[in-house]
């Protein structure tokens, strides 16, 4: 198989938990800010441990947040950058990985940390928006052509058809895609809990391969060739677009989708022993300025500022979107439900 050249996309190939990247032109030496979290002239280094499909928007960002900080406070800053699939990297922090940030791919995730005494309950309450500076939704990345003529989610369940999604036990992305079917079998059969257990569980007979988060899900129908069809982030469709050319990939947007809201959280217990809290808080801050949200936007992501948002306008079509709150309840509800031990998920996929 040809490899894919000038992409940071194909060099995620087999990245697994914890997988560090360390920025150039970031600095190069460890925190010794003092215990109070206080600035001082020396540098420091924060760890950002993430979910899968965010290296590029964190290698952009990273890279002008040390910029900034250290013509605002004179002070050198590395970040480094952990991805995963966004529950395996919960449980990787939670076991010991020292995190001062973490931007996962849904709260419920970050909530799991929260429960481990980590970091507050009210965590989400700390930031505007939820914690959550960007947002994205589900859609479908199908071959030229779309060969299979594929529309909307209800042609996913036609027989023979090959889907290709991550583990919804590991992958956040992969648990907003569920979402996103249930979401719209739900509003299809007027709310009907049976009827989209029976059109889901359609869905994922056709799944022919479950990898552990959306990089690997990526590769595996754009590098590797299998497949027909890609349940995707929006930011990681248009991702594979960009580096590959359109003439190779197409994007369908599905009638409804879900409003996908990955939040963002300092640490506490790991800031506090470090002496990383003011960086660290200054980090996600950044995320929701005017520049931070420029970021996201050249990389995908929806974002929450309304005149960046007005200028990428056009790279973002319309599309109906509810949230995890409307028609599951929030995401404990949700997890409790699907994605636990002996839940939906479970019960319905059999390989």
């Amino acid at each position: 198989m040809k490899q894919w050249s000038k992409t940071t996309l194909m060099k995620s190939t087999g990245v697994l938990l914890s997988a560090f990247v360390l920025l150039s032109g970031c600095g190069s030496a460890t925190s010794t800010s003092n215990s109070e979290g206080s600035t001082d002239k020396k540098a420091v280094e924060l760890l950002n441990v993430s979910y899968d499909p965010t290296r590029e928007l964190y290698q952009d960002f990273n890279k002008d947040f040390a910029k900034y900080w250290k013509e605002k406070h004179g002070q050198t800053v590395t970040v480094k950058q952990s991805h995963g699939g966004s529950g395996s990297q919960a449980r990787s922090v939670i076991d010991g990985l020292e995190a001062d940030v973490v931007t996962l791919a849904l709260a419920y995730d970050i909530d799991a940390i929260s429960k481990k005494k980590q970091l507050a309950e009210d965590w989400q309450k700390r930031l505007a928006d939820n914690s959550t500076p960007y947002t994205s939704t589900i859609v479908f990345l199908v071959r030229k052509g779309n060969p299979k003529g594929i529309k909307d989610w209800a042609d996913l369940t036609k027989k023979g058809l090959s889907v290709i999604t991550p583990n919804p036990k590991t992958s956040g992305g992969a648990r907003w895609n569920y979402l996103g079917a249930w979401g719209y079998a739900l509003k299809k059969y007027n709310n009907s809990e049976d009827k989209a257990k029976e059109f889901v569980s359609q869905i994922y007979k056709n799944v022919e391969v479950l990898d552990s988060g959306a990089r690997g899900a990526t590769t595996t129908f754009v590098e590797k060739g299998i497949g027909d069809v890609l349940i995707a982030w929006e930011n990681e469709a248009l991702l594979s677009q960009k580096e590959l050319g359109k003439d190779k990939f197409e994007i369908v947007t599905p009638s409804i989708s879900v409003l996908a809201e990955p939040p963002v959280a300092v640490v506490d217990k790991v800031v506090d022993k470090k002496g990383t809290k003011k960086v660290a808080e200054g980090y996600l801050e950044y995320l929701y300025s005017e520049k931070g949200q420029e970021i996201a936007a050249k990389n995908f992501y929806r974002p929450r500022n309304e005149k960046v948002t007005e200028k990428y306008a056009s790279q973002f079509p319309k599309v109906q979107l509810f949230t995890v709150d409307e028609l599951f309840g929030g995401w404990k509800k949700a997890q409790e439900k699907h994605f636990n031990d002996g839940g939906v998920f479970d019960q319905m996929y059999k390989k």
